[in-house]
Order: C-alpha cells, then sequence, then structure tokens
C-alpha cells in the first residue's frame, strides 16, 4: 500500500466521495449552473427561520441535548408519521441528516465481513458506508432497465441461498440517483431476521459521533413542521416544470434514454454507447457548455448520468436546460469536440 501503510485499510480502500470530486471540478469556474447536488432550491418555511432567528441567544441552544433528539420534536415526528404515512409503531431518533442515519444503522448492524445487498444504481454515500465501516461483501444485484425497481426474484434467491444470509438490504425509495419510485408491495419482502434492541445499540454510535444533531437545527425542524404537509405539496408542485424542462432537454439521448423522476428529483439517462467514461462527460459538459451533472460511474452505473431538477427556480432551470441540450446534441452528433 505504499504511503498509505499507517493508515486503515478500510478508509483508504472506500470510493472517493463524487460530491469533492464535483466540488474540485466546479471550483473557480463561476459560469456553471449546477444539476448535480441532491438539494431542493427553497429554504424552511419563513416563519420557522424567524423563531429560530429570535432563540439564538438562549442558553440552551449552545447545549447538548437527549442523544436521539428533542423530545418535543420527537413527539412531533411521531405524530406526523401516524397522521401522514399511517406509521403506528415508529421509533424516533434525529440525526445529523440521513447519511448520519444510515452510517449508525450500518456500525449497529454490521460486522466486518458481513454480507450486504444494494442494487445498481446505488446511492454512492450508502456504498461508501459499507466500505468504511469494513463491510467488504457487497452483492450488488441489478435493476430493471425500463422500471429501475430492484429484481425481486433474484433478491429472494440470494436470501434463501447465500451463505451467510445478508445481514441488510438497502433500497433507497423514492430512488436515489434513479429517481424511481417502488410501490410498497414491492417492499414487502419476507426477510427472516428482526433487531431486537436496536434503539439501545443506535444510541452508543451516536453518542459517539454527534452526541446530538445540532439543537439549533432541531428547533427548527420543530418549527417547520408547523407549516403542515401542504407546504410541501406546493412547492413540489412547482417541480413538475423542471422536470419536464429537462426532460426534454435530454431528447438528443433518444425517446428512451430517460428514466425516473416520478419519485424523487433525479433523473437517469443513458449515455450513447461511445461515452462509457461518464465522469469525463461530465467534465466536458461543466467545462464546455456550464453545467454540471453527477457520473453514473458513482453509483454503480458507468455511462450513465444522474440530473437533479429540483435545485434551481424554473427561470434558471430553463436556463441550464438549455446548455445541457446543447452539449448533449453536439455529444451525440460530434463527440466532445474540445
Amino acid at each position: 500500500m505504499g504511503s498509505f501503510g499507517r493508515l486503515a485499510r478500510r478508509a483508504v480502500e472506500t470510493d472517493a466521495p463524487v460530491m469533492v470530486k464535483m466540488q474540485e471540478l466546479l471550483r473557480g469556474n463561476k459560469d456553471v449552473m449546477s444539476l448535480a447536488q441532491g438539494v431542493v432550491y427553497w429554504q424552511p418555511p419563513e416563519a420557522a427561520l424567524n423563531k429560530v432567528k429570535d432563540i439564538v441567544w438562549e442558553p440552551s441552544i449552545s447545549k447538548y441535548g437527549s442523544d436521539d433528539g428533542l423530545p418535543e420534536l420527537r413527539e412531533a415526528l411521531l405524530d406526523k408519521l401516524r397522521r401522514e404515512n399511517k406509521l403506528m409503531n415508529s421509533s424516533i431518533m434525529v440525526t445529523s441528516g440521513a447519511n448520519q442515519a444510515f452510517v449508525n444503522l450500518v456500525l449497529t448492524l454490521c460486522d466486518a465481513g458481513d454480507s450486504v445487498v444494494m442494487f445498481a444504481p446505488y446511492y454512492f454515500n450508502s456504498y461508501m458506508s459499507f466500505q468504511m465501516t469494513g463491510v467488504t461483501d457487497i452483492l450488488v444485484g441489478a435493476s430493471n432497465p425500463e422500471t429501475l425497481h430492484p429484481d425481486v426474484d433474484w433478491l429472494e434467491k440470494v436470501l434463501q441461498e447465500n451463505n451467510p444470509i445478508p445481514k441488510l438490504v438497502s433500497v433507497v425509495n423514492p430512488g436515489n440517483p434513479s429517481g424511481a419510485f417502488i410501490p410498497k408491495p414491492m417492499l414487502q419482502i419476507a426477510y427472516p431476521n428482526e433487531a431486537d434492541g436496536l434503539h439501545a445499540q443506535l444510541l452508543k454510535v451516536q453518542d459517539n459521533i454527534p452526541i446530538c444533531a445540532s439543537i439549533v437545527g432541531q428547533r427548527l425542524a420543530l418549527y417547520a413542521l408547523d407549516s403542515g404537509p401542504e407546504w410541501i405539496r406546493e412547492r413540489v408542485r412547482d417541480l413538475v416544470k423542471n422536470r419536464e424542462l429537462l426532460m426534454d432537454a435530454m431528447s438528443p439521448l433518444g425517446e428512451s434514454a430517460v428514466k425516473g423522476g416520478e419519485g424523487a428529483i433525479y433523473l437517469w439517462a443513458k449515455l450513447p454507447e461511445n461515452c462509457s467514461d461518464d465522469f469525463e462527460v461530465v467534465r466536458w459538459l461543466a467545462n464546455k457548455h456550464g453545467v454540471a451533472v453527477i457520473p453514473g460511474s458513482a453509483s454503480g452505473g458507468p455511462g450513465y448520468i444522474r440530473v437533479s431538477f429540483g435545485g434551481l427556480k424554473e427561470s434558471d432551470t430553463r436556463l441550464a436546460a438549455d446548455r445541457l441540450r446543447r452539449g448533449l446534441q453536439e455529444l451525440v452528433t460530434e463527440g466532445m469536440v474540445q
């Protein structure tokens, strides 16, 4: 391992984060419009932000809270899950984002060398979480190329025949990077093991990573819940136009090349056959055409790109879509001309 000899093998052999690669690619390039990162363009509700502004001087904001989250926030989230999602037996732990929640679960459920299941295209940070925690037996199944749903027949065979039985199956729904929505019956697959005492073990991991999520962030989340589901629905409806603009922009790739977008803010697009190095295509689109997307190889899908339609307002999405269309048209007709 050369100069890496003193470093942990699990860290060295973990994939480099694609978002860091993208930041390095875009650093200093002021005229690149991003269709890359999976984030929406709007801020939390104005009323919630104003309440947070008024409490920043409270001493409790600068102290630790309960490891698993502010009791009032956990209760509000339980109520939300019961009322809106019909989930009656939930257990809540507030983490510093979904990636940290996933790492908590992997550290709690998996030992080094355990077997786990994912489906390509997979969420790149989930794959990295397994690598960096020593899970070396990562079984990657295929997804249906039309629907981007997991191959359930393959999964059932693995669960029945694999020795040892995989510790967990990782499915992102709605899909990232696919943007696909997996229907509930497909998710209800019989699985032989249940994790007893999960919450107590998760608390050990939580206490050694953030102790607790940011108190000001938790209070903001609590206040944001007051705006109710309609606040979100209104904004999500506005994203439909963004999706249409970008699907149309990618029409040079062919009618069947673009999938997803029905469940999450992502479109998953197949590049021309001669573009297997998708990161080079991403680099070229950024440098030549001023638009950034994510290479599919980071998610186990070489020759594809992930396009996010949530990060820009409609007017900016329209401009980014024009750049993307020009770039893809040139890619299809002339190749990556510098």
